[in-house]
Formats: C-alpha cells, structure tokens, sequence
C-alpha cells in the first residue's frame, strides 16, 4: 500500500513539475517597416506604419524593433503624437537599431525625433491585445463557439486527472 501511494505521489509531482515548461508562450518581434525600416515615408504614403501596425496583432511580452540612420524613435502620449512634439518622450534611442518590449496592454505612441519626420509621416500607433481579449482571437472565431486555448491551470488539473487515471491503471 505504501509502495503504490509513493509511486502515485512521484506521478503527481513529476507532472506538476514538468507541466509550466511545456506551456510557454512564445513571443515574437516585429521589425517596423519590414525591410526599408524607420525611414520618412514616400509623400504619397504617410500614413504607411499605421497601416502595417494595423495588419500586425502585437501581445505583450513582444517587441518591435526599429532599424534606421541618421534618426530617432521615440515614445510619446497621444497628445504629442498628435501634434509630433518631441519635447517629453517617455522613451527616447538613437542608436540605429532599437528594440523595445511591449510589457503591457494598451496603446503605444512613436514618433520620429529628427526634426520634420514625424510631419512628414513617420509616426506609429501600435495596439497591444488584452490578454484574454476578443481582439486578439482569429475573425472567424468571434462567432463559432471558439474557446480559445486553455491556460495554463486548465492544462495543469487535466494533466493531473490524467496522470492520476494513468496510475490506478499502473499501480
């Protein structure tokens, strides 16, 4: 009796254990502007990075990286977006090849520091999904009865039910 209950208790732990490293999420990073990088756009296509913002579904842990010379990328609130203000970013490189990590949900607000850029158009918006979020499912899994995957705690009661039913047949 002993003997079985030690064996189902090492069953128990080695699937607690070994269950959060199978469940990792993987990030991704997103290169702005794909291959011309963080440059004044062309004056027919200005608002070319919000465009490829929007085609790009960014979550948190992500990062975007921006590639450019003789330039800056910096952070900014909404309002300075707006008006391509450079004089309070709340991020700020210019070291020709930048990456920032997305760590949170919300709205994030780039704009060029080198002076007329941004006027001319290069400035981006990138929205970040709340975990959990409808954004953030495929379309087709809005209205298809889509559960979306399962979290890690789902995964880790399943894999002990199943280890548990796999060691009374064992033991």
């Amino acid at each position: 009796m002993a003997s079985s209950f030690t064996s189902l208790l090492l069953m128990v732990l080695l699937a607690i254990l070994s269950g959060p490293q199978c469940f990792c999420l993987a990030s991704q990073e997103f290169q702005v502007g794909g291959s011309k990088g963080w440059v004044v756009p062309p004056a027919n296509d200005t608002n070319i990075y919000n465009e490829w913002a929007s085609h790009n579904r960014f979550h948190i842990g992500d990062s975007i990286q921006f590639k450019y010379k003789k330039d800056s990328v910096m952070e900014v609130g909404e309002v300075d977006y707006k008006n391509c203000n450079a004089t309070h970013p709340t991020f700020f490189s210019n070291n020709g090849n930048t990456v920032l990590r997305l760590d949170h949900s919300g709205t994030y607000y780039f704009i060029s520091g080198a002076s007329g850029h941004c006027q001319k158009g290069q400035k981006m918006i990138v929205r970040v999904m709340v975990p959990g979020s409808d954004e953030s499912l495929p379309q087709h899994a809005k209205s298809s009865g889509y559960h979306g995957p399962i979290g890690v705690s789902e995964m880790l009661f399943l894999q002990f039910v199943l280890t548990c039913s796999f060691a009374s047949y064992v033991i």
